[in-house]
C-alpha cells in the first residue's frame, strides 16, 4: 500500500483548459510507470478555480517518479499553467465539513 496524495493547482490566467487535459493525463501516466495505484482518483474544484486532485501513490512511486524523465516533463507542463497551492490556504479546509465541486474528466 502506498501514500495517498491531496494536491491543489490554482491555474494561471488562461491556463485552466490546459490544467484540466494535464490532470486527466497525470495520474494514468504514473500508472503506467508503475508509480500510483488503480485507486480511483478524485479531482474537484475549490473556490478560486483551484483544481484539488487526490491519489495514491505505490510504494516508492513518488521518489520513482522523481527521477523519470516523462514525468519531470509532465510536471514541467504542470508549472507552465498553474501554481501549486498548500490545502491549508484553501478556505475550504477551514470547515468541518470540506466542500468542493466535483469535476468530471
Amino acid at each position: 500500500m502506498g501514500d495517498m496524495v491531496i494536491v491543489g493547482y490554482r491555474p494561471k490566467p488562461g491556463g485552466e483548459e490546459e490544467l484540466l487535459a494535464l490532470t486527466r493525463e497525470h495520474v494514468p501516466m504514473l500508472r503506467r510507470f508503475g508509480l500510483a495505484t488503480d485507486r480511483p482518483v478524485l479531482v474537484m474544484r475549490a473556490k478560486g478555480r483551484v483544481i484539488v486532485e487526490v491519489f495514491e501513490w505505490r510504494d516508492g512511486g513518488i521518489t520513482a517518479a522523481h527521477e523519470h524523465p516523462d514525468v519531470l516533463a509532465m510536471w514541467d507542463r504542470y508549472v507552465a499553467v498553474c501554481d501549486y497551492v498548500p490545502l491549508r490556504e484553501l478556505s475550504e479546509t477551514g470547515d468541518m465539513f470540506a466542500q468542493f465541486e466535483p469535476v468530471d474528466l
